[in-house]
């Protein structure tokens, strides 16, 4: 079945904006920055100690990618969603945690569970939420499968 163009052009189903014809779109070519630029003071002070707790962890890429700032190694082992009031951390562990932080818990594959954690204070980027970074970050290691599977 062929794909015919709408002389009007169209919605992008991602971040909902009207794209003429023939115009470039791409709306998951964001930065840290633009990602970051609408937090509060005490939000502001709560992402930058995450991503310096993060960095601290070792060699990895830091990025932003549609609406949220990645940290991976080989694959993601955690993201952040920065929203108006709130800073949304899922991290993939290889094991399910409960505890008060963790809002919600996905078994996302055989291997990892993704953690939903809600952070409106820098004060709440600390033990147990560092150990269980620095524990995402560890699990490719962890995981020899993980890292000789070849990529396409």
């Amino acid at each position: 079945m062929g794909h015919t163009s709408n002389p009007r052009g169209r919605e992008c189903h991602h971040c909902k904006e009207w794209i003429a014809p023939g115009a470039a779109h791409d709306c998951w070519t964001t930065t840290e920055a633009a990602l970051t630029d609408h937090l509060s003071d005490e939000l502001r002070e709560a992402w930058e100690r995450l991503r310096d707790s993060a960095a601290a962890l070792g060699e990895q890429r830091i990025y932003a990618s549609g609406t949220c700032i990645m940290f991976a190694r080989d694959t993601c082992y955690a993201f952040v969603r920065p929203k108006k009031r709130l800073l949304e951390l899922c991290v993939f562990l290889g094991r399910e945690v409960k505890a008060p932080q963790i809002r919600r818990a996905d078994r996302r594959s055989r291997t990892k569970v993704a953690h939903v954690i809600r952070i409106i204070h820098r004060d709440e980027v600390e033990p147990p939420l560092t150990e269980w970074l620095a524990e995402a970050y560890a699990l490719q290691d962890a995981m020899p499968a993980l890292k000789t599977r070849t990529r396409l």
